[in-house]
């Protein structure tokens, strides 16, 4: 983290902020000043835990557990955080699902349940977010990407896809959204070492990083606090790839 606080005053909100890289960017947004809202789909105590750490950050910090495939749920809990912070500045669609299926073994249901995270989620909290983020004057969505919506992966049709939905629907709305002063943009992370429940993913044994290591959660979250900050308000509708280099965009 740098030691201005660029973002004092203004509120962040990050989904799927519990843990790994959106742990990380929440606290980064924290450090810059942002009071910070966390919404997770079901752990609690890691977006608690998260929140906690922001607070001793000397901001504002609240967990709110949400669906983001939920229409209801979001349009509620961006209504609590408004009702809470009385603004809204940022908003970081970090949610995702990034399970591993063969194609051929793919069903429907799996196929909808990563694309309603990734796709509807930002979707959703985007458009419910939106007239907070034009009452902000200085707007910013950052939606979070992937390697492999660039490269293509094996058993991973349904998560490339939904990414690089993501490349579409940043470009759409940063011409939409520029008129109301709302910067759009989207990080790529690659092969970002972070705490997995199963096995790493196959696409990180395909690909090598130019720097020689896997990169940090830290280092997608200051991507994440320059996009959402004053120095960025001439970049919109942009791809940034943070990946050591495996991708050359």
């Amino acid at each position: 983290m740098t030691s201005t606080r660029e973002l004092s005053g203004k509120v962040a909100l990050v989904t799927g902020g519990g843990k790994n890289i959106g742990r990380a960017i929440a606290l980064d947004l924290a450090g810059a000043g942002a009071g910070i809202a966390i919404v997770t789909r079901a752990d609690r105590a890691a977006g608690e835990a998260t929140a906690d750490e922001a607070r001793r950050l000397g901001v504002e910090a609240e967990c709110y557990v949400a669906d983001v495939t939920d229409e209801t749920a979001v349009r509620q809990a961006v209504a609590e955080i408004g009702r809470r912070f009385g603004r809204l500045d940022v908003l970081v669609n970090n949610a995702a699902v990034r399970c591993e299926v063969p194609f051929a073994e793919l069903s429907l249901v799996d196929w909808h349940a990563v694309l309603g995270v990734t796709l509807d989620g930002a979707f959703l909290c985007t458009r419910e977010a939106l007239p907070w983020l034009t009452a902000s004057g200085t707007g910013s969505v950052v939606n979070i990407g992937g390697l492999t919506a660039y490269t293509g992966a094996v058993h991973r049709a349904h998560v490339v896809t939904a990414k690089a939905g993501l490349d579409g629907l940043t470009r759409a709305l940063a011409v939409e959204f520029a008129p109301q002063s709302i910067t759009v943009n989207l990080v790529a992370p690659g092969l970002i070492d972070t705490k997995r429940d199963g096995p790493s993913p196959h696409h990180h044994g395909k690909h090598e990083t130019l720097v020689g290591r896997r990169g940090r959660p830290e280092e997608i979250a200051a991507a994440v606090r320059y996009l959402a900050g004053p120095h960025a308000r001439f970049v919109t509708g942009q791809t940034l790839h943070v990946n050591g280099g495996a991708y050359l965009g």
